[in-house]
């Protein structure tokens, strides 16, 4: 198209839309009248509209040109940021009566656990989010030692990741059952795996005297008072328990050969009696780097089937030999996780000046103020209610303490074991 025919090509523009006027603001370049609009061309005197902004932008610009930078909203609507998130360790005391044990069940709701109601009361206090909750490898939790069903605690220690906020002691324990307390908290190492920097561990079981009384006499015989004589005869078996030995009978499906049988015990005795509501009792305590499922309670077991009368003290050195052996199992209930020991960790953080020791020297009244006011009571209460010793101890007569048919393990055997790595009674 030559310049004859852009010029005949303007000025039907022009004609179309009209003489172009400058004005303020943005007019399309070309426009039909809407209806009852009278069609033709804006005055020159005509008001200008005011400009309007939209989306900060003014209207007669462009969408390609920026509008400046957006005002920054002030400090006070901003979200706050999250407090840090850090590894932390958490002194845990419970009574165990009517829980599963301590560790949850994933995907098993109807057994209830001291974990349930834990990360219950973790979530809703605010220290870690419900997915943490619900996946508890992404917070780092381990325990220490996982007690089994109706096994209390004075002294339980986890270790997990948790958002550091305010007066959070106090917040757990709010959510919590009166039952379950938190008695401690302290910052550890980054890597701190609580099971793993764990020395050792120390029980006590909990029974009536009457437990030690000779078979002879009235199993159920609540006047029945220690004498000193069988509290030193009590005290020279269970050292016999003292050092490294092979605990095959003391669990189950774990062999003779496994490595993992062997366990040492570091102490092993019984305290002076006392009363309770009338009736005797005594604490055995046992401390040991590890313990199998069961172990301790099958400790306490074949001790009363040798003190009552029912095995020779001989079945003890058997008991640890590559025969099978029947050992009797005593019962959960006066079975208490009273402590656990950090020895090496506190040798090599404890006084670096970044962390406390593991000792809890300063949780010791706490701890035994909860065993008194929950421990105690229940155990008495239920062995009140429920005879649980009583009955136990008129079972033993069915056991056979001589060494079973099936013999040794063949060198080519291998028995699985139950919870290898896992301290659990």
């Amino acid at each position: 198209m030559g310049l004859p025919g852009l010029r005949a090509a303007a000025g039907a523009l022009r004609r179309l839309c009209g003489a172009w006027t400058p004005r303020a603001g943005r007019r399309p370049l070309c426009s039909s009248p809407m209806a009852g609009e009278a069609a033709g061309p804006v005055p020159v005197d005509a008001p200008a509209e005011p400009e309007r902004e939209t989306r900060g932008r003014p209207v007669g610009a462009r969408l390609w040109e920026d509008a400046g930078p957006q005002a920054k909203k002030p400090r006070g609507d901003q979200e706050a940021p999250r407090p840090p998130k850090r590894k932390i360790v958490l002194l845990l005391a419970y009574s165990g009566k009517g829980y599963h044990g301590m560790q949850r069940n994933t995907g098993a709701s109807q057994f209830k656990t001291i974990e349930d109601d834990l990360v219950s009361a973790l979530v809703r206090s605010g220290c870690i989010p419900e997915s943490h909750g619900e996946d508890m490898k992404k917070m780092s939790f381990q325990r220490c030692a996982r007690t089994d069903k109706g096994v209390s605690a004075a002294g339980q220690v986890v270790s997990l990741k948790v958002w550091l906020v305010d007066d959070l002691l106090e917040k757990i324990n709010s959510h919590l059952p009166s039952h379950i307390r938190i008695l401690g908290l302290k910052r550890v190492t980054g890597g701190f795996n609580s099971k793993k920097k764990c020395d050792a561990r120390t029980y006590f079981y909990m029974l009536p005297t009457f437990a030690f009384a000779h078979k002879d006499l009235d199993v159920q015989d609540e006047t029945y008072r220690l004498s000193m004589e069988t509290l030193q005869r009590v005290n020279r078996l269970l050292a016999c328990y003292k050092g490294t030995h092979n605990f095959h009978n003391y669990t189950s499906q774990k062999g003779p050969l496994e490595p993992s049988a062997r366990r040492y015990i570091l102490d092993a005795f019984c305290e002076q009696p006392f009363e309770r509501e009338g009736l005797e009792f005594a604490v055995i305590k046992v401390k040991g780097q590890s313990f199998m499922t069961h172990q301790i309670r099958k400790m306490v077991g074949l001790l009363l089937a040798i003190v009552k009368g029912y095995a020779p003290e001989s079945v003890l050195e058997r008991s640890w030999g590559p025969a099978k052996l029947d050992v009797p199992k005593a019962p959960g209930l006066g079975l208490v996780l009273e402590r656990v020991h950090f020895e090496k960790y506190n040798q090599r953080y404890g006084h670096d000046g970044l962390h406390e020791p593991l000792d809890w020297a300063h949780e010791a009244a706490g701890a035994a103020a909860f065993t008194e006011q929950h421990i105690f009571p229940t155990i008495v209460r239920t062995e009140r209610q429920e005879r649980s010793m009583a009955q136990w101890l008129c079972t033993l007569p069915v056991h056979n303490f001589s060494a079973s048919t099936q013999g040794t393990a063949s060198p080519d055997t291998q028995v699985p074991g139950s919870e290898e790595d896992e301290d659990s009674d």
